[in-house]
């Protein structure tokens, strides 16, 4: 009896023990059906492969996505409104439209006439140049830009880096003729650059320059530009032709005794106090935009009456004196075609041409953000490079989108780019029949006004932000600024691309690397450092790579992961815990890999070999997998060592830790 009730006991925990192996069974093979695999990219035709990077690359927007299923007469239509914007918005243009446009145009007009006056004198050249970069430009950004918004004309910044280079090959007073054919050549090269750009979709190359660094260079420039126009302000006579602070202030206080001129600094103090009150009250109150625009034009009227009134020209007052009456005369025979001042042309033009461009694309794209339309980048530089070309031809210096007046533009209520034809039409009514009233007007104001418009561009909360976003941001953001003002606005160029590129170059070469954990009741693996939480998996040291992985930084890649394992496996012994069996790669943020990546992976892998470490790669990219196969990478390691995720990975090579973690 006993012994039939033992073979009853035996029987019924034999079934137990099977029910309990079908079930384990049952989840093991739950499991491995749900097992996915990362899958192979099918191959490609190379051509179609190359195609495709192509069109990625310079296509992106798809441009020609009108012309599908098209006539050729619609082609052709669609074509040349794709050149002359004009003729596509121009059909629904209405009265309302050009209510708004008139309004805005003389507003902008106002303040554009004393400014380019102004702009000329920092580019050393003649007032009337000013005036004229005002007249073709802005006519021809009209019928071929795409910008509803955008002012074109003269600027500070452009003004002052061509007035420096320039003068830095010939002087503008000995030799002014010269100059002024150099000036015109500049221009000509910075619109073939511009258009070159454009027409080979190539604007993604203004990029490189970083935000931070364009922050320091025009804060730079805004202080350099302030400080040079200390002449004018002081009634200087005998000015320092460096542009560096140091060379300036020592200019300004050895002129302190005799140089200065008591009725120039009133002048030109007063009406300074009147625009920056003006520019409060416009910033205070948005309704009062009008008051900031309008009032360098008033500033000018006043003084100009003043020193009309009182002859202060001959206590020591200096004035603008005549300007040249009549609208552009041509250039095309002035250009320097050949000649010893062809490159020298050419290299000011491109450095002009490239801070040009970046100027107006930054301007167009935040006024079209504003109003939510799209604005095509590469037909933009098109457009501004043909403006400068045929301005070259009507001696014009470089003119490009001004962001003070392309906001007074916006909130004067423009609707089209028919604003910059209004203004451009009061710019010649001022050429052919006003420019004469302008011969008592003073340097002093004119110097005021400058300072008044830079101002806006020393953005501080911007550098703040900078500051507390990217360390690194802003110290590219600090080198502009110093070797601008310091050195020369070349150098701080110079300065600002190099620390651009070295950003770039340091992120390229030294990518970011984690080591993961699991976060507890998931199944989700995250960077240990920003989720204290998250636990490691014993005898398993997870890595991700956050940068795709190429010849320039495939042995730091390498030789980090190698690190990982060694700083890993010192504290596990050091804490008597489970030797480290397997690294798991994460590659999920690796976009691509070349044949020095590859090799770098050979390279882990017979490493990890003889530390009797399995390698173990999670989720690579379909790129990344596809040329793990061609190299036969994948067979070396085992297509059973490649996972689609982290969790699978981990749970194929090690489920029993995965359980108690």
């Amino acid at each position: 009896m006993a012994s039939k009730s033992h073979s009853n006991d035996e029987e019924v925990e034999t079934k137990e023990m099977d029910i309990r192996s079908l079930s384990s069974s049952g989840r093991h093979v739950h499991n491995t059906q749900y097992l996915h695999k990362v899958g192979v990219p099918p191959k490609q035709n190379l051509f179609r492969e190359f195609t495709a990077t192509v069109k990625e690359t310079f296509f992106a927007d798809d441009p020609l996505r009108h012309f599908k299923d098209q006539s050729r007469s619609r082609k052709l239509i669609l074509g040349i409104q794709a050149v002359f914007p004009i003729l596509e918005w121009g059909r629904s243009y209405s009265w309302r439209k050009f209510i708004g446009d008139l309004i805005a145009g003389l507003t902008i007009a106002s303040l554009c006439i004393p400014q380019d006056i102004a702009y000329a004198k920092l580019a050393n050249l003649d007032p009337q140049y000013g005036l004229y970069s005002s007249f073709v430009p802005p006519l021809i950004y009209a019928l071929m830009g795409s910008s509803r918004d955008i002012a074109i004309g003269p600027v500070a910044v452009v003004s002052l880096l061509l007035g420096t280079m320039l003068s830095n090959e010939i002087d503008p007073i000995k030799n002014a003729a010269e100059y002024r054919r150099l000036a015109f050549t500049a221009t000509f090269f910075a619109g073939i650059t511009q258009a070159t750009l454009g027409f080979l979709r190539l604007g993604f190359l203004i990029d490189f320059l970083s935000h931070a660094a364009i922050v320091g260079f025009m804060a730079g420039a805004a202080v350099t530009i302030a400080l040079q126009q200390l002449k004018g302000l002081l009634g200087i006579n005998k000015f320092t032709k460096k542009t560096d602070i140091i060379s300036v202030m020592h200019s300004v206080w050895g002129n302190a005794h005799h140089g200065w001129n008591w009725q120039t600094i009133v002048i030109g103090s007063s009406f300074l106090s009147f625009l920056l009150f003006s520019k409060y009250i416009g910033k205070k109150n948005k309704k009062f935009f009008w008051v900031p625009a309008i009032a360098p034009l008033i500033s000018v009227v006043l003084s100009t009456f003043f020193v009309y009134i009182t002859h202060a020209e001959k206590k020591g007052v200096q004035i603008v004196k005549n300007i040249e009456k009549g609208i552009n005369p041509t250039s095309v025979n002035k250009i320097y075609f050949h000649g010893e001042y062809l490159l020298k042309g050419l290299k000011i033009g491109v450095v002009a041409g490239m801070i040009a461009l970046t100027e107006a694309v930054a301007i167009g794209r935040t006024f079209a953000s504003m109003k939510d339309y799209q604005l095509d980048g590469n037909r933009e530089m098109v457009a501004l490079g043909a403006m400068n070309v045929v301005g070259s031809m009507t001696s014009c210096y470089v003119a490009t989108g001004s962001f003070s007046r392309s906001a007074v533009n916006y909130m004067a209520g423009c609707q089209t780019a028919v604003s910059n034809i209004i203004m451009s039409c009061v710019v010649f009514l001022t050429l052919e029949f006003i420019t004469p009233l302008f011969k008592y007007t003073p340097n002093a104001i004119l110097a005021a006004i400058i300072i008044s418009a830079v101002v806006g561009l020393f953005d501080v909360p911007a550098a703040i932000l900078i500051w507390k976003i990217d360390k690194f941001d802003f110290v590219a953001c600090l080198g502009a600024f110093l070797g601008v003002v310091f050195s020369s606005v070349e150098k701080g160029l110079l300065i600002a691309v190099s620390i651009s590129f070295a950003k770039i170059l340091l992120q390229v070469t030294r990518p970011r690397t984690a080591i993961l954990g699991k976060l507890p009741r998931t199944t989700v693996y995250r960077n240990i450092l920003q989720y204290p939480e998250a636990a490691k998996v014993p005898g398993v040291l997870i890595v991700r790579v956050d940068s795709a992985i190429y010849f320039s930084n495939s042995n730091y890649v390498k030789e980090r992961i190698l690190r990982w394992l060694r700083d890993e496996e010192e504290q596990v012994k050091a804490a008597c815990q489970p030797t480290i069996q397997f690294l798991i790669v994460e590659m999920s943020p690796v976009t691509d890999i070349d044949t020095s990546g590859i090799h770098a992976f050979q390279e882990l892998y017979r490493s990890l070999q003889k530390k009797n470490v399995q390698l173990i790669l999670a989720n690579p990219g379909p790129v990344v997998i596809d040329k793990l196969h061609a190299s036969n990478f994948a067979n070396l390691i085992g297509n059973d060592k490649i996972f689609l995720t982290v969790a699978d990975a981990v749970s194929s090579c090690s489920p029993e830790l995965v359980e108690e973690v």
